[in-house]
This record gives structure tokens, sequence and C-alpha cells, in this order.
């Protein structure tokens, strides 16, 4: 779903309806910041705030970045600190501060559970992120994109306020080296908390044996998956075996890179299934196969309460009724190294000649590598970067071909593009399922534009007694359907 294409409005209003809305957790310390920048529309961020519970950490933040009427329309966002293996207290105080907003916006109102989902690829914020979340009452943390075999312990410890460590991954670490981050919470905030509730754990998965690794060997209990195909949107899973691509130059996925479900089945924990199930038939389907419900992203990216920018919504809805809209799924977009569908969209960064025009730079860094430098210093580069700093700092040439600057296309998804030298305006790179043209489905006729509330009436149509699981949610006490 993106940096806050899933945000607190969409998350809400599918909880509302009985489902589980999920929030994206990717980057909420910088949109929490754009956001007060832009003046705090309607007043929200100010409102959550005022609940966080140390109110010296909530009102320093709004004293840094608040901006009354907001910003000049040219003039540039102020930066955020950029995370690291041991990132500043302010860092973190802004990662708390976010995560815990954004989960409260989504909880209030209801009495319905919310998630939060996290990619373990992007692990510099994990800790910090996490407790924010867990203090506003989030009831999911869904994570992918990784192995997160540590974070249904962080959840444990966290829900008693206890210290918790993670392992950063860094490239060419020897075995003696310090990759530990570490967050006290007691500490870090200055006084005696209560306890928390734990959330349940949902791993994001593309294979079996991911699967059974999940169990065997997490530090702690994985109370259910989310099963993702490579139709899904935003990052997948790259294929098994060597990398092959088709004649439009996506990935080519085999038998190999299917999930059995019979063997998830008898794992025995509850699991939904991912990528291309927004559809009425698809969700009974996946019901019949012993699956808790479904996972949907793409129908709710083009709802009326995502975070998605209007115009893009918009433009990409105008393709999808005239048969026109395609999706590529781009094997070296990513710095990640992970496929990347992406809309394609004409004046965006899907178009080579566009993202040609683009400053080459990387100033927000949440896709940046960890890596060893030759004096055994942890650093920090990224494939999207300007070629001499990525090679200066050990990285082939070869790395940054096709590498786009993922980071900061989604703040502009999101209405909150970086303005360079008053000239330069960051554009937008969207990501989608593939199943975009089938979002028809929730137009009603003559209508141009639909809302959550549409897309769980259709995919609710014709089941009973029964929910499913979307991208904006899933409950788990029963039966469940995700958003």
């Amino acid at each position: 779903m993106g940096a806050a294409v899933s945000n607190w409005r969409l998350a809400r209003a599918v909880s509302r309806l009985g489902q589980l809305g999920v929030v994206s957790g990717t980057a909420l310390d910088l949109i929490l910041a754009r956001r007060l920048q832009d003046g705090d529309s309607g007043g929200h961020v100010r409102r959550a705030l005022d609940h966080f519970p140390i109110h010296e950490m909530a009102d320093r933040i709004w004293r840094e970045y608040y901006i009354a009427g907001g910003k000049a329309e040219r003039a540039p966002y102020k930066p955020v600190p950029t995370h690291s293996k041991n990132s500043s207290s302010e860092t973190r105080e802004l990662c708390v501060v976010a995560n815990f907003v954004e989960v409260f916006l989504a909880r209030e109102g209801h009495e319905n559970p919310v998630g939060i989902n996290y990619l373990e690829k992007v692990q510099l914020p994990h800790l910090p992120s996490i407790y924010g979340a867990m203090l506003a009452g989030v009831g999911y943390i869904l994570m992918g994109a990784g192995v997160p075999l540590a974070v249904p312990g962080v959840l444990d410890r966290f829900a008693n306020n206890e210290p918790a460590t993670y392992l950063l991954q860094v490239t060419d670490a020897h075995d003696e080296d310090d990759r530990t981050m570490s967050f006290a919470p007691q500490e870090f905030m200055g006084r005696q908390l209560p306890q928390l509730a734990r959330p349940r754990f949902l791993a994001i998965i593309a294979s079996n044996t991911l699967a059974t690794t999940m169990l065997k060997k997490a530090d702690g209990k994985v109370d259910g998956f989310v099963i993702e195909g490579c139709t899904a949107g935003g990052h997948n899973a790259p294929p098994r075996g060597k990398l092959q691509l088709d004649e439009r130059g996506e990935p080519i996925y085999g038998e190999r890179d299917a999930v059995d479900i019979e063997k998830i089945r008898a794992l025995g924990v509850p699991f939904w299934l991912a990528g291309g199930y927004g559809a009425p038939e698809k969700l009974a389907e996946a019901l019949a196969e012993g699956a808790t419900g479904v996972q949907v992203g793409t129908a709710f990216a083009f709802c009326e309460e995502s975070g998605l920018k209007d115009r893009y919504k918009q433009r990409l809805l105008e393709k999808v009724r005239c048969g026109t809209a395609r999706v590529l799924t781009d094997p070296v977009a990513s710095p990640t190294r992970f496929p990347f569908k992406i809309a394609q969209l004409e004046g965006s960064l899907s178009e080579d000649e566009v993202y040609a025009a683009r400053p080459r730079i990387c100033d927000l860094g949440y896709l940046r590598e960890a890596y060893r430098t030759p004096v055994g210093t942890i650093d920090y580069r990224c494939s999207a970067e300007p070629v001499t700093t990525y090679v200066a700092k050990g990285g082939k040439a070869e790395n940054t071909v096709g590498k786009k600057c993922l980071c900061n296309a989604l703040m502009a998804n999101i209405d909150h593009p970086q303005v360079r030298n008053g000239r330069y305006i960051e554009m937008p790179l969207i990501t989608s399922g593939n199943d975009l043209i089938g979002v028809a489905q929730f137009l009603k006729p003559g209508a141009s534009s639909y809302a959550a509330a549409d897309v769980v009436a259709k995919l609710m149509d014709s089941i009973s007694s029964c929910t499913g699981l979307s991208e904006a949610s899933p409950r788990l006490a029963e039966r469940t359907s995700v958003t």
C-alpha cells in the first residue's frame, strides 16, 4: 500500500466496518513532520499529540515542525534526521510519536482492532516504531520483506516495558562486530509506564519454508501468516532460482514459487491469502481453502479514503475505465533488490525519461543498506544515490543501473513531494497489484470514485457469517478478513 496510502483514515474506515484496518508503518516519522509543515489540516495530528503520554516529547516535535497555515508551495520541507544503528534521541522520539499518532487516529471513534505493517528490510526504525504503535494500542503487527524472527520477542518485551534488541543486517559483517540495536522503554520515556497489550503478530510470507522457519525459530509466538503471491502490489519476493525475464522485462515465476496451501493448513495457525484476492469469488475460494480470510491492498489504494493523491487516483481510475491500466513488475527499480510493482502513469517516475531528468540523490535513506567499512565501522549506502558516491562506499556500479528513489517518490504519491532549489518537485512512482483493472467492479454506474465501504460490501457479497482480510484490516478472534 506504500507509505501513508493505507493511512489512518483508510484503516479507521475499514476497521469500523468490522474488518481489520492496517496502516502502513513505513516512514511515519517523515510523514508526521511533513503533515505538520503543511499546517496539520483538520488539526488531527495536534489532537493525537494531546493524548501522547509524555506531553513534553509531543510538544517538542510540534515546536520543531509545525508551520501555521503550512509552508509556502515552493519552499522545501525541513529534513528529518536519518536513522542509524545508534540513532539520536530526537530521531527516536519522532519515530515513537509518529507511530503513536497514526495508530491513535486509526483507532479513534470505534472499539475494533487496528494493525500496522512494517518491512523487515527497513530495520533501523523498527524498535521505536513498534513501541510507539503499542503505546497507542495497536492490535496487530504485520511484517514481510524479509525474515522477521526477532519481532515476536520484541512484542513480548515491550508489553512489559522491558528493553528489547534487534540485530541489524550488515553486509560483510564479521562475527565479532556489534550489530545490536536496542531500545529501553522506561529509560527512554523517563518514567514508569503501565503494562501494554501485546499485539498479535502476522508474518507475511511467500514460501512454505519461511512459514516453517518462522514457527520453529521465531523469538516468540507467531499468531498467523499472510501468504502473499507474486501478483500483490509493492515489493514481491524474488523468484526462486536464476532470475529469468519475459518479453516485457518482468520476472518469471513458476511452480517452485507457489505456496502449498495444504502444508500451510497442516501447520495449524490462521492464515490469509493475498495477491489477486480482491473479489467476492476469490474470498470464497480462500475460505474454501481453509484461510481465515484475504488481504486486499489494490482495491483500497484507489478508494476515497486512501492517502494516494486524488489526481493520481483519478488518472489511474480513468485508465481502468478505459481498459488501458497496466502494472509492470520491475526487477531492478527498488534498492532492496526485491521486484517492485509499478503502475504505469504518464509524467511519473515509471517513465525512463522522467526519471532521467531527476537529480540523483538519496536524502531520506529508509532503504539504505548497512555495510561494514574497511576500518570496521558501520556505514550506509543506497544503490539509488549518486553512482560515484555509491561506488566510493564499496558498492558495485552495476548495482545502480535502473535503481529509482522510492523514498522520495512515495512522499510525492501522497502529496508531500520535496521541492529542490525552488524548481524541481519530486515525482510520484505508484505501486499497485496486478489486478488494478479489477477495481472497476467497485465503481457504480456513472461514478468516478468509490469508498472503502463499497469495497467491503462488494467483497462480502454472498458471503455470510464470515469476514475477510485486507491491507487496511484482520480480526483474528473469530474468522477474519484483512484490508
